[in-house]
């Protein structure tokens, strides 16, 4: 299958790393025009360069703006009024017990890993629907259904846009805009990285024999046995953003490992 993105503006919220810069990089490849998006220019521009190292001739732009709140995301649609193509990326996690988090960190999770997709979707969906062509990408997650105890708010906001994701396609209906969310398991990210470094350090073993540990010990109904690669995750995206996937909506598409244990 040979992906041709030529000509598509894709937006991808908080690209400078991990999944998000996974995503980003798979959509040039694809022949996307692509803008990078992070809080800081010094990301931002670090990742725009690390894209080119590899594809020279990346049609690239980056836009440094904290999409977490009103006054970013109207400074971020003043430099990229239109787009083609949107991948909700940004999101926050941490284990937290339910019974330390007060309102404010209910409030912290629902912006950031909500009301930023909410925004930037209200925005561009209009564009898309006028020129018959759009895709919209929420990156939520297993945990969207496979609630973890010890993240209730994060496996909230994994299920609220999955659900958001559900009625925009449907509010989209016969407009040629598909809306899918997309659920990653343990993923070989940035973040997955940082937890191990220290003990990759003081035991000399690999962040990926320690992130297969982590897997097979909290997720154990894990298929693959092991943490996905952010590209492995950025493929799943990179075909729903595609002209080959136009019957593809209103879908939760797992790449989880086979985590959550269900037909």
């Amino acid at each position: 299958m040979l992906i041709n993105l030529s000509g598509k503006i894709a937006v991808v919220s908080a690209s400078t790393g991990g999944i998000g810069f996974a995503i980003a990089k798979g959509l040039v490849e694809s022949g996307a025009q692509v803008v990078v998006n992070g809080r800081s220019e010094e990301r931002v521009n670090k990742a725009c360069q690390a894209i080119r190292s590899v594809f020279p001739d990346a049609r690239l732009t980056g836009v440094a703006a904290d999409l977490a709140t009103e006054e970013g995301t109207a400074e971020f649609l003043s430099h990229v009024p239109v787009c083609d193509i949107l991948v909700n990326n940004l999101s926050i996690y941490k284990a937290q017990d339910f019974f330390e988090i007060d309102d404010d960190e209910w409030r912290r999770f629902f912006e950031i890993n909500v009301l930023s997709s909410v925004r930037l979707s209200r925005a561009y969906l209009p564009g898309m629907e006028k020129k018959g062509w759009g895709r919209v990408v929420f990156i939520s997650s297993e945990s969207a259904f496979n609630i973890p105890a010890d993240m209730i708010h994060y496996g909230f906001t994994k299920t609220a846009m999955v659900s958001i994701a559900r009625g925009l396609a449907k509010r989209m209906k016969g407009t040629g805009v598909t809306v899918n969310s997309v659920l990653p398991g343990p993923t070989l990210s940035e973040g997955l990285e940082a937890m191990f470094r220290d003990e990759s350090e003081r035991t000399g073993r690999s962040i990926g024999d320690l992130a297969r540990d982590f897997v097979l010990a909290k997720r154990s109904s894990s298929i693959i046995g092991r943490a996905a690669t952010i590209d492995e995750v950025a493929n799943m995206v990179v075909y729903a953003c595609s002209e080959q996937a136009s019957a593809t909506t209103g879908a939760a598409l797992r790449v989880d490992g086979g985590v959550w244990d269900s037909l």
